[in-house]
């Protein structure tokens, strides 16, 4: 397989050749069109004294121009897709090279009262979301915050298999998620479907057969005015009769297109993104079940949701004034209108929020596949239910450039703790950070960093970055306590693998040992599972008194006056510790 990078690039060479083409054609087609105005600005000056040629000229030239409009837009549209397509493989070229931190952070999905999100830097600058984050819809990016933060193990084997199934369809994942670029939302999917679900039609059901009586006779009355059979006067008359009836709702109409207008952008391509899922045969369970829900009726999704937009386009068009003011007044347009509009919500409401889902599952699932098209030496963790709960062989951070990344291996099996030493800066709250990805992604159905990996599935719950709270009166050991309080409380109904850096920091030496002891052997006896990182190399004895723990460390070592580290997982504990050397050498003591 061809590296991702190689791949981008050649996307970059396509797209961009193809943006070229659709800018040449945009040029003819705005040429065409100013032709047509000299035209038929040509013909009125050369036919004035003849009124009926004039009108015919005029209609033809209005005519002909709406249809260059319509095409000279379609272009644009083109255009537009293009240079979205050309973005996303410049950024990806960019997140390989881990220059990532431009893209939306995900600050807003911070919760310090989360299992695990608050300690493992899920969400924020420099983030695991934020490097892998593309979702295109606001409600897509909700939605993958909720699979990052959601601690459930159930069907990892499905969700592997429809990441890994994404993964090889890169030119798919592009083409949708620049459709969902191009969406312009001014509200969000969730108002959308309530505004739907709570409408109140006024629309009278008697327009239907009257808007058509009304623009057979509006047409019959131009035709004879033209023809010189009936006055203009009865024109007129029966064009302001056609104004008032439509000036009765013209209160509601006026809300009703200020309502659809902000959805427009929405439906136009949300069909079209629907229409992307139909026409792709998914093979793995959970994307084809996905699609199922749009594709299985006998009319499609996307048709439904595109003869939508195409309503919602013909209302927003009152704003000319050719249609707001001639058609309402020869053929009452508006609530011709409003009325086909709701008639589709009436019969189509409660499928939307269905069809919504859909769309926002894709646009997260891609941002997934898209990580493990960019990942291809990760692995899926071979899901077990056996005896360990994580084998893995080269474990690494994946926000660690591969050239500089010390791997790991390791092993920790059910119920098993281990308690892990090291000096300062030596690896270990790294080392914390990555088993607790790998939990976490492994959860997700994500490939992981590592060379080989077996699993078996198991909630995670942390506590690595207490704070104090000044705004609650709390101090950082009440806050600590609390959050210890939580675990415990969790631990007796569920099972969790379990991460705590430095239990009871905010307390005493000789308190914090004995307190320490006391709560690692509440852990052992709760049948949990986890890794505890300390200094306080007296915790360690508990390996000798209690099977289920074992002694890990990071090493340091001093030569020549310089700190070295190898940031290795070893058995053991750690003797060698630098924040007695790290203040000499930077010279904050003697």
């Amino acid at each position: 397989m061809s590296h991702p990078a190689d791949f981008y690039k050649i996307q970059i060479e396509i797209h961009t050749d193809a943006l070229q083409k659709i800018k040449q054609k945009l040029a003819v087609s705005s040429t065409i069109r100013l032709v047509v105005f000299l035209i038929a600005c040509f013909g009125v000056y050369f036919f004035f004294g003849n009124a009926k040629v004039v009108i015919a000229i005029i209609v033809l030239a209005i005519l002909a121009f709406v249809y260059l409009v319509s095409k000279h837009s379609g272009l644009q549209y083109k255009r537009d897709l293009e240079k979205a397509l050309i973005d996303q493989n410049e950024t990806e070229l960019e997140v390989l090279d881990r220059t990532f931190y431009h893209l939306p952070s995900g600050e807003k999905y911070k919760d310090p009262l989360h299992f695990y999100s608050q300690d493992i830097d899920l969400f924020g600058r420099g983030s695991i979301f934020q490097y892998l984050n593309r979702t295109a819809l606001e409600s897509g990016s909700d939605f993958l915050a909720k699979l990052f933060t959601e601690n459930k193990i159930d069907s990892i084997s499905a969700k592997q298999q429809a990441i890994n199934e994404l993964s090889e369809m890169p030119k798919w994942r592009q083409q949708f998620s620049a459709i969902a670029s191009l969406v312009k939302t001014e509200v969000s999917t969730a108002e959308v479907t309530n505004w739907l679900k709570n409408y109140k039609p006024f629309v009278p059901k008697w327009i239907v057969s009257v808007s058509l009586l009304f623009s057979v006779i509006s047409a019959g009355l131009i035709v004879l005015n033209y023809l010189d059979m009936v006055s203009g006067y009865a024109v007129a008359g029966w064009f302001f009769l056609g104004l008032s009836i439509t000036g009765r709702y013209l209160k509601k109409i006026n809300d009703l297109s200020t309502n659809t207008s902000k959805i427009q952008s929405t439906f136009e391509q949300f069909h079209k993104l629907i229409l992307e899922i139909e026409k792709e045969d998914f093979t793995s369970e959970l994307l084809s079940e996905r699609k199922n829900l749009v594709a299985t009726s006998e009319v499609k999704a996307s048709s439904i949701l595109k003869k939508f937009a195409k309503h919602l386009d013909a209302l927003d068009q009152r704003s000319n004034m050719l249609i707001g003011a001639i058609a309402n007044g020869f053929m009452l347009r508006d609530l011709r209108q409003g009325y086909n509009i709701e008639r589709w919500i009436e019969a189509h409401k409660e499928s939307v929020p269905l069809w919504f889902d859909v769309i926002i599952f894709f646009d997260a699932y891609n941002s997934l596949g898209n990580f493990s098209f960019n990942h291809p030496n990760y692995v899926f963790p071979m899901i077990n239910d056996d005896f360990p709960v994580l084998k893995v062989k080269g474990a690494g951070h994946p926000l660690l450039k591969e050239a500089t990344m010390v791997r790991n291996d390791f092993q920790i099996n059910s119920e098993e703790f281990f308690i892990v030493t090291g000096a300062n800066m030596a690896g270990k709250s790294t080392f914390l950070r990555t088993v607790s990805l790998q939990i976490v992604m492994g959860n997700m159905g994500l490939p992981i960093c590592a060379e080989k990996a077996e699993y078996n599935p198991i909630k995670l719950i942390t506590s690595m970055r207490t704070t104090d709270s000044l705004t609650d009166d709390e101090s950082y050991f009440f806050s600590e306590l609390k959050r210890l309080k939580f675990i415990v409380e969790e631990i007796k109904i569920d099972r969790y693998f379990i991460i705590l850096d430095e239990i009871l920091k905010g307390t005493n030496s000789t308190d914090k040992a004995i307190g320490s002891r006391k709560f690692v052997e509440k852990l052992v006896a709760s049948n949990s599972t986890g890794i505890i990182a300390t200094h306080d190399l007296s915790l360690c004895v508990a390996a000798e008194e209690l099977p289920k723990v074992k002694n890990y460390f990071f090493d340091a070592r001093i030569e020549n006056e310089e700190l070295f580290f190898d940031y290795t997982f070893k058995p053991g504990i750690c003797q060698n510790m630098n924040a007695s050397f790290l203040l000499k050498k930077m010279k904050i003591v003697d």
